[in-house]
């Protein structure tokens, strides 16, 4: 008798084509009716239905009802740093799909993983609060310093909210396009958060791609000066 995690049976559950454009749809940290994720996977609504009956009952998804409609997320960030690796993986095995143009270098430069930075800008995020000694540690087991909760504290970022949250402060995510880590965990959520809300990036429509503007490139540099 085998004994043990069943890795089987998630690897059917994401291996399935449909699902795993769905799962990809939903790195962009957004929740998606089963209508929006039908036409992400290209099959018919009642298909996409019971593919979505299978990843919520399989622990990769939940939704949630607003009203007449019921919109659906990522389970949680483990499933997010789970697909993030799976496709760091492929990557570097040679599974790709070939789709060029304008948002290919986009993505690669700056782009949404579930809810925290990713891509060139993300690793750069990372490596730059190292260097500063921001943050310490090894591997995984990173953590804020003191003087890194100054400087995060500086930014306005509320650092008791972030160690009220049951996730990781400070947790690595291995980028898929970078073949490195980005910050990931409550203090990656809060600083992706920083940029949007002040106005440095936006999230381009119907993308993960994140586009800085031209003073966010220059608080960006500013901040995080050390380069991926």
């Amino acid at each position: 008798m085998k004994e043990g995690p069943d890795i089987a049976q998630i690897g059917s559950l994401i291996g399935d084509p449909a699902r795993a454009n769905m799962l990809t749809a939903l790195m962009g940290g957004k929740a998606l009716t089963a209508t929006e994720l039908a036409g992400t996977a290209g099959i018919t609504l009642p298909t996409a239905s019971s593919h979505l009956s299978k990843l919520e009952a399989g622990g990769l998804i939940g939704q949630r009802k607003q009203g007449r409609h019921r919109y659906f997320a990522l389970a949680d960030d483990d499933v997010g740093l789970l697909l993030e690796s799976l496709m760091g993986f492929a990557a570097d095995r040679g599974f790709t799909r070939h789709r060029t143009g304008p948002k290919d270098p986009a993505l690669r430069k700056a782009r949404v993983c579930y809810n925290h930075l990713a891509g060139d800008y993300g690793v750069r995020l990372l490596d730059s609060l190292v260097a500063e000694e921001v943050i310490a540690g090894t591997g995984d087991r990173l953590a804020l310093t003191k003087e890194g909760e100054r400087r995060i504290t500086a930014l306005g970022i509320d650092l008791s909210a972030l160690t009220r949250s049951r996730r990781p402060v400070c947790r690595t995510c291995l980028d898929w396009s970078e073949r490195r880590s980005h910050l990931a965990g409550s203090l990656g959520q809060a600083l992706l958060s920083l940029f949007l809300d002040k106005g440095w990036a936006r999230r381009e429509a119907e993308s993960r791609a994140v586009r800085f503007t031209a003073t966010g490139e220059k608080e960006f540099a500013r901040l995080f000066p050390v380069a991926g």
